[in-house]
């Protein structure tokens, strides 16, 4: 067995070797402690039968523990200076790809095609950079890629926030978004200090795990989005406010938005974040014919 290179005498060994400094528009913070890396491995469930998808894989930290238990491993990277360094550290390895791009703005199903068709179960492992959680995590859950989920280590305000509950100060559109695709579940929490350099904030890893389909049944997931979207515009504000100042005509609709929550017994008067998924899903359905395309 090779050597760990989540070790802070290993991952500075390799950092002064190549002269590497750390980019803060970039969000790199390597983790230097190995063990938390297995556990997110072990969490992630990766066997001999997975193809791992990893982002932003720094020096090959993850990367390494990934590749010794998937079956292959493929990582995008879009520091150009780190691909020498995961060339070096990743040499003992012949099961993993990287990929000097923007996940972004990459063709991920065309990627899964090409990389992990010979793979029975696909799985997205990250630490994901801070900067750029949100659209990340959105474009793999929209984009429906055939994954069984993710497990990604992010800032931990944000997973409290991906898992929250209604009536929590943390339960939002990005909650409602996240639990419409997936359940989540918040699996450990990760200290600021086994990270070089340290951040400002302690993290947290989340598993997502794909349902087979919605909890919920939505006439048009657009208007279902917009209608969630709204309803948070501006948290102090009411359910009612909120819907007729942030839908697109909601002015003009203000006594059919009134009519529709009075129909469905919702409180005008209550605020987005009291509201389930569930009560999202009637609203957005009962507001369809005013505001579908």
């Amino acid at each position: 067995m090779y050597k760990d290179i989540a070790t802070p005498g290993r991952t500075k060994e390799i950092l002064d070797r190549y002269g590497f400094s750390f980019k803060k528009s970039l969000g790199q913070n390597f983790l230097i402690d190995a063990n938390i890396l297995r556990k997110i491995v072990d969490v992630a469930d990766i066997s001999p039968d997975t193809g791992a998808i990893e982002i932003g894989p720094g020096i090959g930290a993850l990367t390494e523990q990934l590749a010794r238990r998937a079956k292959k491993v493929v990582a995008f990277e879009i520091d150009g200076r780190l691909l020498p360094i995961l060339a070096d550290t990743l040499s003992p390895y012949d099961n993993v790809r990287i990929f000097h791009q923007d996940v972004l703005k990459a063709d991920l199903h065309a990627v899964i095609a090409e990389e992990l068709a010979d793979v029975s179960d696909r799985m997205v492992v990250a630490n994901l950079p801070y900067y750029v959680t949100t659209p990340i995590i959105m474009k793999l859950l929209t984009e429906r890629l055939p994954i069984r989920g993710m497990v990604v280590m992010l800032q931990k305000e944000v997973a409290d926030r991906l898992a929250a509950k209604p009536g929590t100060k943390d339960y939002g559109s990005l909650t409602i978004a996240v639990q419409y695709y997936t359940e989540a579940e918040v699996v450990m929490t990760v200290p600021r200090t086994v990270f070089m350099p340290q951040p400002n904030v302690d993290s947290a890893v989340i598993r997502l795990v794909k349902r087979q389909r919605p909890p919920v049944v939505v006439d048009d997931e657009g208007v279902f989005f917009q209608v969630v979207r709204a309803s948070f515009a501006q948290r102090r504000k009411t359910l009612f406010n909120n819907l007729t100042n942030n839908l697109p005509g909601g002015k003009e609709n203000k006594e059919q938005i009134e009519r529709a929550l009075a129909a469905l017994g919702i409180d005008p008067r209550r605020r987005g974040e009291t509201l389930d998924i569930a009560e999202f899903a009637s609203l957005s359905n009962a507001l369809a014919p005013l505001f579908g395309k």
